[in-house]
C-alpha cells in the first residue's frame, strides 16, 4: 500500500452509512474522503473535510480506493458494478441485489478485475454469540446437527409501513429478502447448502406485493431439516436460532443492534441428558458489547491490505444465499405463479 490510508467513498449516507463510517474511521488505515446521498440538496464540504454529492456518479469522479454501498435494493448492483469498474474494492450492504440474476450481472463484472475484493455485509456472522455457537458445532463437542429452528421477526414499523420496501419493483422481495436473509445465511453457515424446500409466502395482512410472512422447511445434503419463519407481523422484534444436535443444543436469542430492539444477546448451551425432565445441565452467556460492524469492517480492510481472499460474505457467498431465498419463493406455487417468479437454478 503505497499511501497511508485507504481513501473510501459511501454511497448512501442514511443510517447504516453513518453507522459504517463510525466504524470505517476507527481502523488506522482507511478514512472516509466523500460520501454521497440524495437527501443532499447540493454539493458541499463537511466541517470535518468530507465531500458530499448528491448521486453516486458524482462520488465515483473522487479518487478513491474503496467503496462501501448502502443504498436500496435497486441500487446496490448498478453501484456494485460501476465501483468495480472504477477499480474499486467494494463492500455492499446486503441484500445483494432484487434477484439472482442481480448477483450473477455482478460477478461477471468481478470475474473481469480478480485483483479486486468485493465484500457484502452478512453481519450477523460477526456477533459474538454466531461465533461463539459456530465454534462449539466445529469443535464436535455436541455431536452432528440434528435440525434447527429459527424466528426473526419485526413489527409493523420497519420496513412495511411504505416505502421503496413495500414494492415489488424497487425491493424484489419482502421481509424474507430484507431481514430473513441473515437467517437464512446463518442457516448455511451452520449446515452448508439445502437442496430441498417447502414454503408458504403470505402477504395477507399488510397487502403490499411484497410478502409479509415467509414460512420454510428447508433439507440439507445430509437430510436434516431447517424450519424458518420470517415475519413482518411480529409486534415484538425477535430473533431466534435453536440448533439441536446429537450430544446437547444451542439456543441464540436476541442480537445487538442499533435500536436495541430484539433484547440481550445470549448464547444457551445445554447438555444431552436421560433424565426424565429433559436436560438438567445448560449455561447462559449474555453478551453485553456488538463489535460486528467493526469487526467486519476490519476483516474487509485487513484483507485488502494483505491480499488476502474474502473469509465471510463473498459474492459466492451472496449468490447461494439469495438462490435460497428464491427456492423458498419458488416453493410455493401460489407465490410462484401471482408474481412469476422464476426458479433460481
Amino acid at each position: 500500500m503505497k499511501q497511508k490510508f485507504l481513501r473510501v467513498g459511501i454511497a448512501g449516507y442514511g443510517v447504516v452509512g453513518t453507522r459504517r463510517r463510525q466504524f470505517i474511521d476507527q481502523h488506522p488505515h482507511l478514512k472516509t474522503v466523500a460520501v454521497c446521498d440524495r437527501k443532499f440538496r447540493k454539493c458541499f464540504t463537511m466541517p470535518d473535510g468530507v465531500r458530499a454529492y448528491r448521486n453516486y456518479h458524482q462520488l465515483l469522479e473522487e479518487p478513491l480506493d474503496v467503496l462501501f454501498i448502502s443504498l436500496p435494493n435497486y441500487l446496490a448492483p448498478e453501484v456494485t458494478i460501476a465501483g468495480l469498474e472504477r477499480g474499486l474494492h467494494v463492500f455492499c450492504e446486503k441484500p445483494p441485489g432484487r434477484t439472482v440474476s442481480d448477483v450473477k450481472k455482478v460477478i461477471e463484472v468481478e470475474k473481469k478485475h480478480p485483483n479486486l475484493l468485493l465484500k457484502y455485509g452478512f453481519n450477523h456472522r460477526y456477533h459474538d454469540s454466531v461465533r461463539e455457537a459456530l465454534r462449539l458445532i466445529d469443535s464436535g463437542k455436541f455431536g452432528e446437527i440434528i435440525n434447527l429452528r429459527g424466528v426473526y421477526g419485526k413489527s409493523k414499523i420497519i420496513p412495511f409501513s411504505g416505502g421503496w420496501r413495500a414494492s415489488r419493483r424497487y425491493a424484489g422481495g419482502g421481509i424474507l429478502l430484507d431481514q430473513g436473509i441473515h437467517m437464512v445465511d446463518l442457516m448455511r453457515l451452520f449446515c452448508g447448502e439445502f437442496i430441498e424446500v417447502k414454503s408458504y409466502i403470505s402477504n395477507s395482512y399488510w397487502h403490499h406485493n411484497v410478502e409479509d410472512n415467509a414460512y420454510a422447511l428447508m433439507r440439507d445434503t445430509k437430510g436434516r431439516i431447517a424450519m424458518l419463519h420470517s415475519s413482518a407481523t411480529q409486534w415484538q422484534h425477535r430473533f431466534s436460532l435453536e440448533v439441536n444436535l446429537t450430544e446437547g443444543f444451542l439456543e441464540l436469542h436476541g442480537i445487538l443492534s442499533g435500536s436495541k430492539s430484539y433484547g440481550q444477546e445470549k448464547l444457551v448451551i445445554g447438555w444431552r441428558d436421560e433424565a426424565d425432565v429433559g436436560t438438567t445441565k445448560e449455561e447462559t452467556f449474555t453478551y453485553l458489547e456488538d463489535n460486528s460492524w467493526r469487526d467486519e469492517i476490519w476483516e474487509f480492510a485487513d484483507a485488502i491490505i494483505k491480499g488476502e481472499k474474502i473469509k465471510h460474505g463473498s459474492s459466492k457467498d451472496a449468490l447461494e444465499t439469495m438462490k435460497l431465498v428464491y427456492r423458498i419463493y419458488y416453493a410455493d406455487p401460489e407465490w410462484r405463479k401471482a408474481y412469476k417468479i422464476e426458479s433460481p437454478d
